[in-house]
């Protein structure tokens, strides 16, 4: 699958290639994600996982979700994905999503464009909540803003939970907080759920 979309950026569009991520990704995804670990606390992992631990980690999700990828000019410029919200089979609807984006890339609309594409991909899926848990200060400092949970709310996800001081990083405690979204209808009998495997099914 992919999508293409052309984002404006002063008077410059660019185009921008949504497709699914594959393994060989790994590397240039990871190298994303490091400056989060390292420098912020909208993770809470301490220590960078190697290349082969994301490359599983990758490999694992795509099994039943999507875990997709933003192309600028042949390099890749974020990524999200959905998880598993609960492995009992009665939460199979609900899924975690997750989005990441080069640190020069935040603000022009491409983590939008991103989460758009997960959420119609998660549709055709059957899937039916998203929940997101995000890092949450009532103090913003270098380290931790609430620029995600901002992100969330003007993509229609309401918060549900809150969770005080359950996360320390950098020398500080930090909150954490779920946010949702419906994006379907919850019948008595919900279509069972397509795993991303199946992808052609889909009939896209």
């Amino acid at each position: 699958m992919q999508i293409k979309y052309f984002l404006k950026e002063g008077k410059i569009m660019t185009n921008i290639t949504i497709r699914m991520a594959t393994k060989a990704d790994a590397k240039e995804i990871l190298d994303i994600y490091v400056p989060y670990v390292n420098n912020t606390a909208i993770s809470f992992e301490y220590d960078v996982p190697s290349v082969e631990e994301f490359t599983d980690r990758i490999i694992n999700i795509s099994k039943q979700y999507p875990y997709i990828v933003a192309i600028d000019s042949n390099r890749i410029i974020g990524y999200a994905y959905a998880s598993s919200f609960n492995k009992r089979v009665a939460y199979d609807w609900a899924v975690e999503t997750t989005i990441y984006l080069r640190q020069n890339c935040r603000g022009k609309g491409i983590g939008r464009k991103l989460y758009l594409a997960l959420e119609e991909i998660l549709k055709r899926q059957n899937i039916l909540n998203l929940n997101a848990c995000i890092a949450y200060t009532s103090t913003e400092n270098a380290y931790l803003t609430n620029t995600s949970m901002y992100f969330h709310e003007h993509l229609g996800y309401k918060k549900i939970g809150h969770f005080t001081k359950c996360g320390y990083k950098f020398g500080s405690w930090y909150d954490m907080i779920w946010m949702e979204k419906i994006i379907g209808e919850h019948s008595e009998t919900p279509k069972s759920v397509i795993p991303i495997s199946e992808w052609h099914e889909l009939q896209l």
